[in-house]
């Protein structure tokens, strides 16, 4: 070799060495760490990719970064893609990249851009957690709080899981990764441009559609497209509906009437039931008072129940005007709502909307039937249905009961309860005593069956007349005296003795046989007033005077004194 030729090759070496010392230089002076480098995918295999960013070695980075959702790869070899420089060591000729890192990096780029314009992005709601949802945003996990959900709470919170929606960036924190969003900032900025709009053409009387955004007891309220309005309970149907989800379910598309309009504070007043014919209009002529017709129990109250005469149009049968013999507690003793029943119209309010019905009033009153059948004085028989302190119950017709007063059974006898004769079950006998159709009452008697014994009494036991009977009750008062059977007197204290008597126990004693005088006698009355003194009275009256006690007693002699001195007077004349 020769030197020329020796020469020339270090030239070559040297010229070579100096041209990649210098593409390497002005290359690397741009790969700064923590920036963002575009590189070429040399290389694929299952765990890492090998990317080219002009350095000294390719970088290595996992192949899980390239993954899609799915699992698959979604890069392959020549692919220009944006990477992470993480670190690099100049020394040792090598890199660390990351394809995660410069992806969120531009996504919080972008997502600063939005927030500082006020525009909006687009992420999908990947998982319900505490106070809200997590938002995928490209790549980017975000906040989403759950009062910034939606306009009004949200009834199924997981529904909104895996779907796709526009949200504002409220606040983003690099340092830690955090991002805030909100759905309902958008809402309302959609509401209010909507509202503005609505108010300018919004009037009464004007045909609108809305969609039913909440449903509550008293009624819907209805998102006319930026504006709420209120469908009340009342204005839904001219028939009578005890809660909106009768007729109306969330989400549903409404065709409704205005029916006020205020502008100043932005109240909607909607009409469903507008939309239709008032069933109520020349209600008088198509219901008439006693016509008959059939209708639907659709509820039942306390006081009664509604029946349904066509849809819209509904009257009340009060209880009272249900069952011409029945004593209802209430309208379920009679009827179930969905039963088809025959009604009499009683009396049409057009006025007040109120139909009063009646079901009684189908059939003939059978308390008319009853006066007719059994007047006063007819004699009956009947099975006896009920006992009472007072009284007994008969079956006489279907529903319809007379009574037989405990007093109305016996004319002598002391009852202190029926059922000491009378048994229920029991067929018995009976006078009718009254019928009182507007009371409803039916009266009967079992000792009107016979002749009142005391009718007879004044003349069996006139003033004056000695009787004897039995003493079956004894008071403080006096001596009750049975003279016959069922037939008492009564022995006043006063007339038992001349002298004062305390006690009538002290003298008598129930069981005994007394006799008595009659001083006082009254049918009418039931009395019957007997005197144990009189009859002493009267034999004083009839002795000898000179044996008759009186004032002389008053001397202090005795009976006996005075017929001893009469015996002595005797003997002395003989």
């Amino acid at each position: 070799m020769t030197t020329e030729t020796i020469d020339t090759s270090l030239d070559a070496e040297m010229s070579f060495e100096s041209a990649l010392e210098n593409y390497l230089s002005s290359d690397f002076g741009d790969l700064e760490e923590g920036s963002i480098v575009k590189g070429e995918v040399v290389r694929v295999d299952g765990d890492y990719v090998l990317v080219d960013v002009n350095f000294k070695s390719e970088g290595q980075i996992a192949a899980s970064e390239f993954k899609d959702a799915e699992g698959n790869l979604a890069i392959k070899v020549g692919d220009t893609v944006d990477v992470f420089v993480a670190r690099k060591n100049e020394m040792e000729g090598t890199i660390t990249l990351s394809f995660e890192k410069a992806k969120r990096m531009q996504v919080f780029d972008k997502l600063e851009e939005v927030q500082e314009s006020e525009g909006t992005t687009c992420g999908r709601i990947i998982r319900r957690i505490k106070g809200g949802y997590t938002v995928d945003l490209g790549g980017v996990e975000a906040f989403l709080p759950g009062s910034h959900v939606d306009l009004r709470p949200v009834p199924d919170m997981d529904a909104l899981v895996n779907q796709e929606f526009d949200f504002r960036v409220l606040k983003i924190n690099r340092r830690r990764s955090n991002v805030i969003v909100s759905r309902r900032v958008l809402l309302e900025e959609e509401r209010d441009s909507k509202r503005q709009d609505l108010l300018k053409t919004l009037e009464e009387g004007q045909i609108v559609t809305g969609k039913a955004k909440n449903i509550t007891e008293y009624g819907v309220f209805v998102d006319l497209g930026g504006l709420d309005g209120l469908l009340h309970i009342t204005d839904m149907s001219w028939k009578r509906i005890r809660h909106p989800k009768e007729l109306v379910s969330l989400g549903q598309e409404l065709e409704l009437k205005i029916l006020s309009f205020d502008r100043d504070s932005q109240k909607v007043s909607l009409g469903m039931k507008q939309l239709v014919n008032d069933p109520w209009a020349d209600i008088t002529s198509k219901y008439p008072e006693n016509a008959r017709l059939n209708g639907k129990v659709t509820n039942l109250v306390d006081y009664g129940a509604f029946v349904e005469l066509e849809p819209g149009v509904e009257g009340l049968v009060h209880i009272s005007e249900m069952s011409w013999t029945r004593k209802l507690r209430h309208p379920s003793q009679m009827v179930r709502v969905g039963d088809e029943v025959e009604v009499v119209i009683l009396g049409v309010d057009p006025d007040k909307k109120r139909i009063s019905l009646g079901m009684k009033q189908v059939k003939p009153n059978p308390w008319e039937v009853v006066a007719e059948k059994y007047p006063e004085g007819t004699i009956l028989e009947g099975v006896i249905k009920n006992i009472t302190e007072f009284g007994m119950f008969i079956g006489i017709e279907d529903g319809i009961d007379g009574l037989i007063h405990v007093s109305d059974i016996s004319w002598t006898k002391k009852i202190r309860h029926p059922n000491e004769l009378y048994n229920v079950g029991d067929t018995v006998q009976a006078k009718v005593l009254t019928v009182d159709q507007e009371s409803e009452k039916f009266t009967l008697g079992v000792k009107q069956l016979t002749e009142d014994p005391w009718s007879k009494v004044p003349a069996n036991y006139p003033v004056g007349t000695l009787v004897n009977g039995v003493v079956t009750n004894i008071t403080d008062f006096g001596l009750f005296v049975e003279v016959e059977e069922g037939i008492e007197g009564l022995v006043h204290v006063s007339e038992i003795s001349q002298k004062k008597v305390k006690s009538p126990s002290e003298m008598f004693k129930e069981g005994v046989t007394i006799q008595a005088k009659v001083i006082h006698v009254s049918a009418e009355e039931r009395r019957l007033g007997l005197s144990i003194k009189q009859i002493k009275d009267d034999e004083e009256r009839r002795r000898p005077k000179e044996f008759r006690s009186g004032p002389a007693e008053a001397g202090g002699q005795t009976l006996g004194d005075i017929l001893k001195l009469k015996l002595e007077e005797d003997a002395a004349d003989n």
